[in-house]
C-alpha cells in the first residue's frame, strides 16, 4: 500500500525533472544570469525569441557583455542582426573597442559593413594602429644605356578604414609599386645613376599617389635591394647585326640566282644563235650551186670566193699563233 501511495509522487517529480531539463536546455538560464549581473539589461522573453530564429544567445549575447563593459552603446537587436546577416559579432566588437582604445573614429554599421564586405575589420584596425610592411618581387627594368637593373621594395602600409568597403587590395599596391620602379629606372640616363641614389626610385614612386582608390595608405617605400642585370642593349643590337646579317645573306643569295639565271639565258641565246648560223651556213653551198645553174655565179667569182675565204682562215690561224706566243713570253717572264 506504501509504494502505491507514492508511485504517482514519484511520477511527478520525475515529469518535473524532465520538464524543468527542456526547458532549461532551451532557455538559457545560465546566460540570463551572466547578462544581468554584467548590467545587461535582457529579457528571457527575447532570448526565448533568439532561439526561435535560430539565434545562438551565446554568440549575440557574450559580445553585448563585452561592449557594455568596454563602454559602447549597443544593443541586442543590431547584434542579432548583424549575426543573422551572415556577419562574425564577436569580431565586430572586438573591432570597436580596439578602435575605441586608439582613438579610431569606428561606428557599428561601418564595421558592420566593411565585415560583411569580407574583410577582417579587426586585423583594419590593427594595422591602422600598427602599420604592415609589404615586399614586393623583384622587378627587372632596362636604364637608358640599354643595362638591366634588378630592384625590390619594401612598401609600409596603414589600412585606410575609409577605403576599406571598395577600395583595392594588396595586389593593387605591388602592381602599382612596381610600375612605378620600372617608369623610374627607363628614365634614367645610366643605371649608374640608379646604383648611386636608390632613394630617387623611393621619391619618385612615393610621389605618384598610388594608394588612390586602394584601401590602405603609403606611408613610405623603401628600396630594399637594387642589382645590375644583363646588358639588354647590347644584346638587342647583337640580335639586330645577326638579323641584318641574315637579311644580307638572303639578299646576295638572290642576286647570285639571278645571275645564274641570266647566264644561263645568254647561254641558251648563244647556242641559239651558233645553230642559227650553222644553219645558215649549211644553206650557203646550196645557194652557190643554185646561182652556178642558173648563171647568176660565174666559175672565176667562186674560185674568187674561196681565195676570199681561204685568206680569212689563215689571217685567223695567225692571229691565234701570235697571240699564244704573246701569253707564253708573259708566262715566262712571270
Amino acid at each position: 500500500m506504501l509504494d502505491g501511495q507514492f508511485l504517482p509522487l514519484l511520477v511527478l517529480i520525475v515529469f518535473v525533472f524532465v520538464a524543468l531539463s527542456v526547458l532549461f536546455s532551451f532557455i538559457p538560464l545560465r546566460l540570463w544570469i551572466a547578462a544581468w549581473a554584467a548590467g545587461v539589461k535582457i529579457g528571457i522573453i527575447t532570448l526565448i525569441g533568439m532561439r526561435l530564429r535560430r539565434v545562438v544567445p551565446l554568440k549575440v549575447v557574450e559580445p553585448l557583455i563585452k561592449a557594455t563593459k568596454a563602454g559602447l552603446e549597443l544593443n541586442v537587436n543590431k547584434l542579432e542582426g548583424h549575426y543573422l546577416a551572415g556577419g562574425n559579432v564577436d569580431r565586430v566588437v572586438n573591432a570597436l573597442i580596439a578602435a575605441q582604445r586608439a582613438d579610431i573614429e569606428l561606428g557599428f554599421e561601418r564595421a558592420a559593413a566593411i565585415d560583411l564586405a569580407g574583410r577582417n575589420v579587426l586585423q583594419a584596425v590593427q594595422m591602422s594602429v600598427n602599420p604592415k610592411v609589404i615586399e614586393t618581387p623583384v622587378v627587372a627594368a632596362v636604364a637608358k644605356d640599354g643595362i638591366e637593373v634588378k630592384a625590390r621594395a619594401r612598401v609600409t602600409v596603414r589600412a585606410n578604414i575609409d577605403r576599406l568597403v571598395g577600395g583595392a587590395g594588396e595586389e593593387t599596391i605591388i602592381a602599382r609599386v612596381g610600375e612605378g620602379i620600372v617608369t623610374t629606372i627607363g628614365s634614367a640616363l645610366s643605371h649608374k645613376a640608379v646604383l648611386e641614389n636608390p632613394d630617387n626610385i623611393s621619391r619618385t614612386v612615393l610621389s605618384k599617389g598610388l594608394d588612390s582608390g586602394t584601401a590602405f595608405e603609403i606611408l613610405s617605400i623603401d628600396i630594399a635591394d637594387v642589382d645590375v642585370g644583363k646588358n639588354i642593349g647590347a644584346q638587342l643590337q647583337t640580335d639586330q647585326a645577326e638579323a641584318d646579317k641574315r637579311i644580307a645573306q638572303a639578299k646576295a643569295e638572290e642576286r647570285r640566282a639571278m645571275a645564274v639565271a641570266r647566264e644561263q639565258e645568254m647561254r641558251a641565246a648563244v647556242q641559239e644563235m651558233r645553230a642559227k648560223v650553222v644553219e645558215a651556213e649549211a644553206e650557203i653551198p646550196k645557194a652557190m650551186a643554185q646561182a652556178l645553174r642558173e648563171g647568176k655565179l660565174g666559175v672565176m667569182d667562186y674560185y674568187n670566193m674561196q681565195n676570199i675565204y681561204a685568206d680569212t682562215q689563215m689571217r685567223d690561224s695567225i692571229s691565234k699563233l701570235g697571240k699564244s706566243d704573246t701569253e707564253k713570253g708573259e708566262g715566262n717572264q712571270g
